[in-house]
């Protein structure tokens, strides 16, 4: 089972509940794709090296990572010549989605790539479990009509 971790670049710190999440992740010895930006990604790699946990893949537009902390294996994605912004990284994350059997996520509502990143897995008709930081709750996601349990104020959904 490979699991796709993602959250905003704006959250840094993992609540006990999503740590709760990642050791089940790896008391299951799933193999976790997760991005290389701050916030979330990099939050989630500094646990897994603390845990010193091997089955990780950091994903990264044209090959550089820019956050690696535990050395783990780099899959490069290529990205189109001209490339940049928001459609530099979606790239990426949909690779992550493509690749992944289920999505972790942490949400607060406002990320638009972190929004992008779970109705990705939802096209894919994959599962996502997904933290909404304002309600300080998990949300299972498996069609576009689940979003609709997120997006109580129409307002903060992109």
């Amino acid at each position: 089972m490979r699991v796709f971790v993602a959250g905003p670049r704006t959250i840094s710190q993992l609540e006990p509940v999503i740590l709760q999440q990642i050791n089940t992740i790896i008391t299951n010895g799933f193999t976790i794709l997760i991005g290389d930006s701050i916030g979330i990604d990099q939050a989630v790699q500094e646990y897994l090296t603390e845990k010193r946990y091997k089955k990780v893949k950091i994903y990264a537009s044209d090959g550089i990572a820019r956050i690696n902390t535990g050395g783990w294996e780099v899959i490069k994605i290529a990205i189109a010549e001209g490339t940049k912004g928001f459609a530099f990284y979606a790239a990426k994350d949909l690779s992550m989605a493509i690749a992944a059997d289920y999505g972790l996520m942490v949400w607060n509502g406002i990320s638009k790539g972190t929004f992008n990143n779970f109705i990705n897995m939802i096209r894919l008709e994959k599962k996502v479990l997904v933290y909404y930081t304002p309600e300080q709750k998990f949300y299972i996601l498996q069609s576009m009509d689940d979003i609709e349990k997120l997006c109580v104020y129409p307002f903060i959904c992109p």
